[in-house]
């Protein structure tokens, strides 16, 4: 499909900069493709609060949440070539592929070479104080380098830790800079698995008391994992969708899990993933039957209008970029029209877009 189709105006004054408080005080847009084929039922598009949430889940349904954990990702430093002086760069590790090796998105990209040496942090210190070398081993497209770290294991992780940021998205970023608050705001209550570089943003909204109003409501809870990388915020370039191509990320889903959420289904129960990383995940991990096996790995699944889906029944997430894989997604899971027709009534109403936004809830359109 043209990546234009995907396309909408959002006014500037959307983009929220920081969560609602309390985070389950956001607003909620309900998107049920379904209504309109229901006499009596509520319109395709109502709002709701993210507290109403449990009121449209039924006893036996299950949530499945991405507990991934972001870590202080963003890293500034100086290249050094030939034992000469250098130019200041920025990397954004995105994957791990090694006890010592991350792939990044680094920038001034063009100027950076293999073999390039890079000093993160402060010179001078110890490296877990406050400095961090790396060789850049590898180049590949679009600013994309593989750095191998000095450090390796949980050394590297705790150097990281201690000279990185969070990266915030660009587009809250180019507003304001990183602080104190982000540490706890851009990140979920339940993450736990340390590897991402991206919120997965859906779960930010949840909170100690949603979690107790769903266990009253007979609503299940299951995690997997999934590390959001930084190429989400990557523009899609390629005029088609066919020419995309997007970036791997790592996560797996339990034997425990994927049987437990085949009883859900089995027993008639739905299954609503908390954001479309839990999404992709488990429809990476999807058979075409339907059932769902524990899996892990790195997925790439790119899903356009036409997708079939395997196995989740509903989504929650935010409101996402124009021409982003993630509006594609969304248009795929609830109709294109529908979405449409969603985005436009989210920003005539005032919803609040990205990371810190508000959320909608999707049901599944027929297929």
């Amino acid at each position: 499909m043209r990546v234009d189709l995907f396309d909408f105006d959002l006014p500037d004054e959307r983009i929220a900069l920081r969560p609602a408080e309390p985070r389950d005080s956001a607003r909620l847009l309900v998107v049920n493709p379904h209504a309109e084929s229901v006499p009596h039922a509520e319109s395709v598009l109502t709002d709701h609060r993210v507290g109403d949430l449990p009121s449209f889940l039924r006893a036996g349904d299950a949530l499945v949440f991405n507990d991934t954990k972001v870590i202080p990702a963003q890293l500034e430093g100086i290249r050094h070539r030939d034992g000469a002086g250098g130019q200041q760069v920025s990397a954004t590790l995105h994957m791990r592929v090694g006890p010592s090796r991350w792939k990044a998105f680094a920038k001034p990209g063009k100027r950076i070479k293999e073999g390039d040496r890079i000093a993160f942090g402060h010179s001078g210190e110890s490296c877990l104080l406050g400095a961090l070398d790396a060789t850049v081993e590898e180049k590949g497209e679009a600013g994309e380098v593989t750095l191998a770290f000095d450090l390796s294991g949980p050394a590297l992780d705790e150097a990281i830790a201690a000279v990185g940021h969070i990266p915030l998205p660009p587009y809250i970023a180019a507003k304001r800079p990183e602080d104190e608050r982000d540490r706890e705001d851009y990140q979920t209550i339940y993450a736990r698995e340390e590897g991402a570089v991206a919120a997965p943003t859906a779960g930010l909204h949840f909170t100690p008391d949603l979690f107790e109003a769903l266990d009253r409501a007979g609503i299940e809870r299951h995690f997997v994992t999934l590390h959001v990388g930084a190429g989400t915020f990557l523009p899609v370039k390629a005029d088609d969708t066919d020419d995309h191509k997007m970036h791997l990320e790592s996560g797996y889903v339990s034997g425990e899990i994927a049987a437990r959420l085949n009883a859900v289904k089995a027993r008639g129960g739905r299954i609503a993933c908390v954001g479309t990383t839990s999404l992709r995940l488990i429809e990476s991990a999807a058979e075409e039957s339907g059932e769902i096996r524990g899996w892990s790995g790195a997925t790439g699944i790119f899903i356009t209008p036409g997708y079939r889906f395997k196995a989740v029944d509903m989504l929650m997430t935010n409101f996402h970029l124009p021409r982003s894989t993630l509006f594609m997604l969304v248009s795929a899971f609830a109709g294109f029209e529908t979405m449409h027709a969603a985005y436009n009534h989210a920003i005539s109403t005032g919803y609040r877009f990205y990371s810190y936004g508000d959320a909608s809830l999707l049901f599944r359109k027929d297929q």
